[in-house]
């Protein structure tokens, strides 16, 4: 379960190695090679035919919905990294808890035990600072909670080895991320007005480097969610959530440490606040544990 929260929490690291590739194309190779790396997977455990299963069954619709969320959530990702907002990024992952928390109420009719509605709202208040302060909503932070709040609870719904689901998600995004590598590799595209298409393959100008990063994509995706969910058949939900925790600190440090990226007195009130909302969830999280009821909302693997 560390494991897996150290590689997600160091992944931006990753994708600003790959700064120069734009983000869509980033996006792209990472479905394809995720898609490789996880029917190998599924192959070698003799269950390809779940990904089959799930993709012509009713469950399809349920599975389409998953793709469309993870696949946006792992768009902002990328993006907040090579614009140098990775600090937002790690605010949305630590908001995502109690954001999955509020979508079950709003959409599952979950009910809020009062820690959990305390954590609810000093993360509102740390919104609402943030924005007064920035003049400007952290809508990647909040959009990054919220698809994957949503993601986590539709695949809620959906009864399914979580490999084998993944899997089904990446292989029906599969189609339009080939088609988009192939364009911008015949010059086809643009993205934002960067022209792509000459980083995979044959990029002089670093060698093999690029070209394997972006293969790559696919293991540092698909590994730790294996570690995540094996790990999380073996370990309470309340460790669950409390080493999750792990991934937005850490990406937190890479994007204020390693990045340099600009922490204003708004930031450090916000995320003390957040700091102090995640406290509180924990402590929930905790004592449903320790009496016997597990948290209704999931807890799937980040970034």
């Amino acid at each position: 379960m560390l494991a897996a929260a150290v590689i997600w929490g160091l992944s931006p690291l990753y994708y600003k190695a790959l700064q120069q590739v734009p983000p869509l194309e980033v996006l792209s190779h990472r479905t394809v090679w995720s898609m490789v790396f996880f029917a190998a997977v599924l192959l070698v455990k003799g269950r390809l035919g779940e990904v089959s299963s799930l993709i012509r069954s009713r469950k399809v619709v349920v599975v389409t919905i998953a793709a469309l969320m993870i696949s946006t959530n792992w768009f902002l990702f990328i993006l907040s990294v090579q614009i140098g907002m990775a600090t937002e990024a790690s605010l949305g992952y630590y908001m995502f808890p109690i954001v999955a928390v509020i979508i079950g109420v709003a959409f599952f009719g979950e009910r809020l035990d009062k820690l959990q509605a305390v954590a609810a709202i000093i993360a509102t208040v740390a919104v609402a600072l943030l924005t007064w302060g920035l003049q400007v909503p952290p809508w990647i932070a909040l959009t990054l909670a919220t698809t994957f709040g949503i993601y986590g609870l539709v695949k809620k719904q959906l009864k399914a080895d979580p490999i084998a689901s993944v899997t089904a998600e990446v292989t029906l995004l599969a189609p339009l991320a080939l088609v988009w590598i192939v364009g911008v590799q015949m010059g086809w595209f643009s993205e934002f007005g960067r022209p792509g298409g000459h980083f995979f393959g044959h990029n002089p100008g670093d060698g093999w480097r690029t070209t394997l990063l972006l293969a790559c994509s696919g293991v540092i995706t698909g590994g730790p969610l294996i570690l995540f969910a094996y790990a999380a058949q073996r370990a309470s939900m309340a460790t669950v959530g409390l080493v999750q925790f792990v991934n937005p600190t850490l990406q937190f440090l890479c994007a204020v440490v390693i990045f340099g990226e600009p922490f204003t007195v708004w930031h450090k009130w916000a995320f003390a606040l957040i700091w102090v909302a995640v406290a509180v969830y924990s402590l929930g999280s905790f004592r449903a544990e320790r009496a016997g009821h597990r948290p209704t909302h999931g807890l799937p693997g980040p970034s």
